[in-house]
């Protein structure tokens, strides 16, 4: 996939204090700004030469994440810099509060935020380190096929357990 950076796009201006949800006045203003980001990636995507198909797939999987997850769920900012929220979301989160979770489906949200990360990387608003940590969430497939397994097969009051082994308390 190619690098979603400067090349050719105009620079990207982001105050990061901009995505930083306080209240639920501030959620609501948050996920304006990340729909407008997520807009500019899917558009940077386009312009590298990602077919417009594979850029949708792309943005909506990262959508998902961030949005859904990241804003509502973690309260937290894009840019907080903290290891294990793609973990929680794809171990945890997803396969609770999806239907009929499946790993293949899990897999193009995964390619979604790896790539949007990528993106956040390319514009210099992530730094390489996080970015790796991102990465290598995202890779944990096997893992996640594993959980979202264990999930059909929870018992009686074994909720708990599965949970405990990926919760999604605390950060």
């Amino acid at each position: 996939m190619a690098e979603l950076c400067d090349e050719g796009f105009e620079e990207l201006k982001v105050s990061k204090q901009d995505f930083v949800p306080a209240t639920l006045d501030d959620e609501v203003r948050v996920d304006n700004k990340c729909k407008e980001l997520l807009l500019r990636f899917y558009n940077e995507s386009i312009g590298a030469g990602i077919p417009a198909e594979e850029a949708t797939a792309l943005a909506s999987g990262a959508d998902y994440f961030i949005r859904d997850f990241v804003v509502s769920i973690k309260q937290r900012s894009i840019f907080d810099e903290r290891a294990g929220v793609v973990r929680q979301f794809a171990a945890n989160w997803y396969i609770v509060n999806t239907i009929e979770p499946s790993a293949a489906e899990l897999e193009g949200y995964l390619a979604g935020v790896k790539a949007f990360y990528r993106f956040l990387h390319g514009h210099h608003l992530i730094s390489l380190k996080f970015l790796q940590s991102i990465e290598a969430e995202c890779a944990d497939l096997g893992y996640y096929a594993a959980r979202i397994e264990s999930f059909w097969d929870i018992k009686d009051d074994g909720y708990f357990a599965w949970e405990k082994e990926c919760t999604l308390k605390g950060d």
